[in-house]
C-alpha cells in the first residue's frame, strides 16, 4: 500500500506540471489503466514486481485526482465582462482580516449579487450563475476623496456586509524562482482578486454596509475566534516588536512578522519555529493526552473507576487527537499542522482499534490524507520539508537503538536525561544533514548555524513560549497581560541572540540552485551518510555533495549576453548579463513598507541563480515603479557603481557605495559589449523644473550587430532631443518601450528612427493608467515590430550572440492555471 501512496504524490507532482488539464478521454484511459493494474496486483506470482504494478497504479490515480480536483476548481471563474466594473456583492467575511496602513485585505464568501438598482440578480447557491466564483480576495483601501482619507469598514469575520467592488481573474508576476500567487489563489479556491469602491455617490441601497454582525457557520465560528485571540494578544501586547511572533504560535497568522525579523529567522534556520508547526502540535496534544491519562486512572478523584469502563490509553488518544484538531484549526490548516493532525490521528485509531501500526505506514497514511485533500501542497516547500524532516528522522533513527550499558551505572534521573539529550542530539545531527540537498534545491541556501540556533530555540520556542502564549491567550485579565508579557520577553532574548548569529559573515551558505541530476546525487550521498553503524565507508556520502557544493552561476559564453525582463507589475526591471559581468538597469516598483520589486521578485532569482553581486546598476529616475526596489537590493548584495539621475540627498544615492550621475557621452565596455549613456544632458540634472520622467537614463547596449535600447520614461520632447542631437546612435534591435507604452511618448519619428525588430512593454496587468495605451501598441503593429509585453509573457530572456534568442517564461514554463 505504501508504494500506491507514493505513486500517488508522483501522479499529482505530474498533473501540477501539466500545461493543461488532461481530457476527460485521457483521464478515462488513465482510470482503466489503473483498474487494471490493480487487478493484476492481486494475482501477479511474482511480490518484486508488485510495487511497481503500485506504484504505476497510483500514479495513474493520483494524476486523475488532482486533474478532477483542478477541473472543479477553475470552473468557477469571473465572466470576462465582470473585469474592470463595479459590481455590488453581498456575502460574508470568510478570513481573518489582515488590517495594515493603508486599509486591509479579507476574504469575502459570495451570497447575493445586486442588480443596479439595488434588487438581487442571483442568490446563493441555488439560483447564483454556475460561473461565478465562490469566494473573492477584497482589498478595502483608505481612499482620498475630498482632501480626506475615507475609512475603511471594520470587518470581522462572520460578519455579512453589502460591498461594491472592482473584480478581475486571478493574475500575479510570473518570474523563474518567484511565488506563484495564480496557484497559491487556486490553491485557496479564490478564483478573483479586486477593491471595495468608494460609495458616497452611490444610492443607499448600493453603499458599503455591514448587514449581519455574525453568520453562523462552522468555518465562521473559526474565524471568528481565532480573530478574538489575535485581538486579545495584541491588546495586551500593544507596540511591542515581537507581538506578531506570539500571533503567529497562537493562531498561525505569520502577516504580522517585520520581514526584517524573518530574515532573521530565516538566517538562523528557526523559521519552522515561528508558527504552529507539528513539533508544537505534538507538545501540547501530548501534555493534554498525559493530562487526560492521568486524571482518568484516578477516576478524576472520585470512586467511579473509570478505567474499568474504558482503558486510559484509549482516552489519552482521544484527547490528545481532539487537541491536536483544535489547535490545527487555529493555525488555518497549513500542510505542517495537517501532517501531524493526521499522524497523530492514525496513532489514535490504531490505539482504539488495538492494532500496532508501524511509523511508515503512519507517515504514508498522513502523506495520502494531505493530498487528496490539497493536491497543490506539493507546490509548495512547506509540504516537501515537512514530510521530508519526518522521512529522515524516521530512516536515521527507527530500529536502531541500542543498549547503553554505562547508563545502568547512573542514577534513573541521570540515565533518562542522558538519553533524552543522546536522541536530540542524534536527531538535530540527522535533520540538519539529511535536509541539505532538499533545502538547496528549494532555497539556494543552508543555515550553518541552524543546529546552534535550533538547540536553543526548540526547547525555549516548544516548552516554554508556546504554552505561556497559548495560556495568555485564553486566560482572564491581567493575568493573560502577565503571562504574555513573559512570553514575549523570551522571543525578544531568543530574536536578540539570534540577529546577533546571523549577523556572521559565514552564518549562511548559498549556491544556485541544482540541478536534478546535481540533487539526486547528494541526496544519495545523505542516504549513505546516515546509513546504520556497520554501513561501510559512511564518510564516502560527503563525496556526493561535491556537484552541490561546487556549483557555480551560470552565465553567458564569451560573444553572449543576456537580458531578463522581469515581470514586476507596473514598473521596470531588467538585468544585464557579459560573460564576467552583471548590470542592474531599474529595481522595480514600490508595493507597500515591506515588499517592492527587490525583495519579491529580484532578490529571489538572483538567490536561485547564486548570483551574490552586481558590477553596476542604474535607477533611471526617481518614480517609484522604477526605484522601489532599490534600497532593498542595496542592503542585500554587494553593488559596484551605482547611476542614477536622483538629487544627491536621495536615500539610494547615500546608500551607494559609489555613485555617479548619468549624463549623456558616458560610455564603458565589458567583455564584447559596449555600453553608451544617450540622456539625460549634464545641464539637465540641476534643473529644479525637470520632472523625474524627462531625466531617465536612457542606455543603449550593443554586442556585435545586435542591440537593444533602454530609454526609461522619456515623453515625447525627450524623443525628439534625441533625435536632434544622436538620432544615428538610436538604431538598435529590441526597444524597450518608453514609459511603457504611454500615450506621451514612442512617436512615430522615434519609432522610425530607432527601428526595432522587438519591443518589450514592462506594464502590469489591468494597470490603472491602462499602459499600454491602445493606439500607441498598435502604432507598433503597424509598423511591423513584435511587441512582448510582461502582463501576457511574464519574465521575459532575450539571448544575444549570433542571433537573437527569446524565451517568454509563461511559454516555457507553462501551467494549467495560467489565464483561467
Amino acid at each position: 500500500m505504501r508504494s500506491a501512496i507514493i505513486g500517488f504524490v508522483i501522479g499529482i507532482v505530474w498533473l501540477q506540471n501539466q500545461p493543461v488539464l488532461p481530457s476527460l478521454t485521457l483521464a478515462m484511459l488513465l482510470l482503466a489503466a489503473a483498474l487494471m493494474l490493480g487487478l493484476a496486483v492481486r494475482r501477479w506470482p511474482r511480490p518484486v514486481l508488485q510495487p511497481a504494478l503500485l506504484l504505476t497504479c497510483g500514479a495513474a490515480l493520483g494524476f486523475i485526482w488532482a486533474g478532477l480536483l483542478a477541473q472543479q476548481r477553475l470552473a468557477h471563474g469571473l465572466p470576462d465582462d465582470w473585469e474592470g466594473r463595479d459590481v455590488t456583492l453581498i456575502g460574508t467575511i470568510d478570513s481573518l482580516p489582515y488590517r495594515f496602513d493603508q486599509g486591509v485585505r479579507f476574504n469575502l464568501a459570495l451570497e447575493q449579487v445586486l442588480q443596479a438598482d439595488g434588487s438581487v440578480s442571483a442568490a446563493f447557491p441555488s439560483n447564483l450563475p454556475p460561473n461565478l466564483p465562490r469566494k473573492i480576495a477584497l482589498s478595502w483601501y483608505s481612499t482620498p476623496l475630498a482632501g480626506e482619507l475615507q475609512a475603511v469598514g471594520a470587518v470581522e469575520p462572520g460578519e455579512r456586509w453589502r460591498l461594491t467592488v472592482r473584480l478581475q481573474k486571478p493574475h500575479g508576476n510570473a518570474n523563474p524562482d518567484g511565488f506563484d500567487y495564480e496557484a497559491w489563489l487556486l490553491e485557496q479556491d479564490l478564483r478573483a482578486t479586486g477593491y471595495v469602491r468608494p460609495d458616497t455617490n452611490m444610492p443607499a441601497t448600493l453603499q458599503n454596509r455591514r448587514m449581519s454582525n455574525f453568520v453562523f457557520s462552522f468555518g465562521n465560528l473559526v474565524e471568528h475566534c481565532r480573530a478574538r485571540l489575535r485581538e486579545r494578544i495584541y491588546a495586551a501586547l500593544p507596540g511591542h516588536e515581537y507581538a506578531g511572533v506570539i500571533v503567529a504560535l497562537v493562531v498561525g497568522d505569520q502577516r504580522g512578522i517585520n520581514q526584517s525579523d524573518w530574515t532573521v529567522f530565516n538566517r538562523s534556520g528557526i523559521g519552522h519555529l515561528i508558527s504552529i508547526s507539528g513539533l508544537h502540535i505534538t507538545m501540547v496534544a501530548g501534555l493534554f493526552a498525559a493530562l487526560a491519562q492521568w486524571l482518568w486512572r484516578r477516576s478524576f478523584f472520585t470512586r467511579a473507576e473509570l478505567p474499568l469502563l474504558l482503558p486510559a490509553q484509549k482516552v489519552a488518544a482521544l484527547s490528545g487527537a481532539a487537541i491536536a484538531l483544535l489547535y490545527v484549526l487555529l493555525a488555518g490548516f497549513g500542510v505542517p499542522a495537517q501532517r501531524t493532525l493526521y499522524m497523530l490521528t492514525v496513532v489514535a485509531v490504531a490505539l482504539w482499534c488495538g492494532r500496532l501500526t508501524s511509523v511508515s505506514h503512519v507517515l504514508c497514511t498522513a502523506l495520502l490524507v494531505v493530498l487528496a485533500l490539497d493536491p497543490w501542497a506539493v507546490l509548495w516547500p512547506g509540504y516537501w520539508l515537512s514530510f521530508g524532516a519526518v522521512a529522515i528522522i524516521l530512516y536515521a533513527t527507527v530500529g536502531r537503538a541500542r543498549p547503553q550499558r554505562h547508563l545502568t551505572e547512573m542514577p534513573d534521573w541521570k540515565a533518562r536525561w542522558r538519553q533524552a539529550l543522546t536522541a536530540a542530539a542524534q536527531t538535530q545531527y540527522a535533520v540538519t544533514l539529511g535536509l541539505v540537498p532538499l533545502t538547496m534545491l528549494l532555497f539556494g541556501q543552508v543555515s550553518l548555524i541552524s543546529p546552534v540556533a535550533n538547540a536553543i530555540a526548540i526547547p525555549l520556542v516548544s516548552l516554554l513560549v508556546t504554552p505561556l502564549a497559548l495560556a495568555g491567550s485564553v486566560l482572564p485579565a491581567p493575568l493573560s497581560d502577565w503571562v504574555l508579557v513573559v512570553a514575549h520577553t523570551l522571543v525578544a532574548w531568543l530574536a536578540s541572540g539570534l540577529e546577533w548569529l546571523s549577523g556572521w559573515q559565514w552564518a549562511v551558505w548559498s549556491a544556485p540552485l541544482p540541478s536534478w541530476w546535481i540533487f539526486l546525487f547528494a541526496l544519495l550521498g545523505t542516504f549513505w551518510l546516515l546509513a546504520p553503524r556497520g554501513w561501510p565507508l559512511r564518510w564516502l556520502g560527503l563525496a556526493c555533495w561535491l556537484p552541490l557544493v561546487l556549483n557555480s552561476p551560470t552565465r553567458p559564453q564569451s560573444g553572449q549576453m543576456w537580458v531578463t525582463a522581469f515581470d514586476v507589475g507596473q514598473g521596470m526591471a531588467l538585468l544585464i548579463e557579459t560573460s564576467q559581468h552583471r548590470l542592474l538597469y531599474d529595481t522595480g516598483p514600490y508595493y507597500s513598507p515591506q515588499s517592492n520589486g527587490g525583495n519579491r521578485v529580484i532578490l529571489p532569482y538572483l538567490k536561485a541563480r547564486g548570483i551574490a553581486a552586481f558590477d553596476g546598476m542604474i535607477v533611471s529616475h526617481n518614480d517609484s515603479d522604477h526605484s522601489g526596489g532599490a534600497l532593498a537590493i542595496l542592503e542585500q548584495i554587494k553593488v559596484g557603481q551605482v547611476w542614477s539621475s536622483l538629487a544627491p540627498s536621495s536615500r539610494i544615492v547615500t546608500a551607494s557605495p559609489q555613485h555617479q550621475h548619468c549624463t549623456a557621452g558616458q560610455s564603458w565596455q565589458w567583455d564584447e559589449v559596449r555600453f553608451e549613456m544617450l540622456h539625460p544632458q549634464a545641464t539637465s540634472l540641476n534643473d529644479p523644473k525637470k520632472k523625474p520622467n524627462t531625466l531617465s537614463c536612457t542606455l543603449k547596449i550593443s554586442i556585435g550587430d545586435l542591440s537593444m535600447l533602454l530609454p526609461g520614461d522619456i515623453e515625447a520632447a525627450q524623443e525628439s532631443e534625441l533625435l536632434g542631437s544622436q538620432r544615428a546612435a538610436l538604431r538598435a534591435n529590441v526597444l524597450l518601450a518608453p514609459h511603457h507604452g504611454s500615450g506621451t511618448s514612442s512617436t512615430v519619428a522615434f519609432l522610425d528612427a530607432v527601428r526595432p525588430d522587438l519591443a518589450l512593454f514592462q506594464v502590469g496587468y489591468r494597470n490603472r493608467y491602462r499602459h499600454p495605451k491602445s493606439e500607441v501598441f498598435e502604432r507598433y503593429r503597424t509598423m511591423g515590430i513584435l511587441r512582448l509585453r510582461n502582463d501576457a509573457s511574464g519574465a521575459i530572456t532575450l539571448q544575444f550572440g549570433q542571433t537573437l534568442t527569446i524565451s517568454e517564461y509563461r511559454s516555457s514554463h507553462a501551467r494549467y492555471w495560467y489565464g483561467r
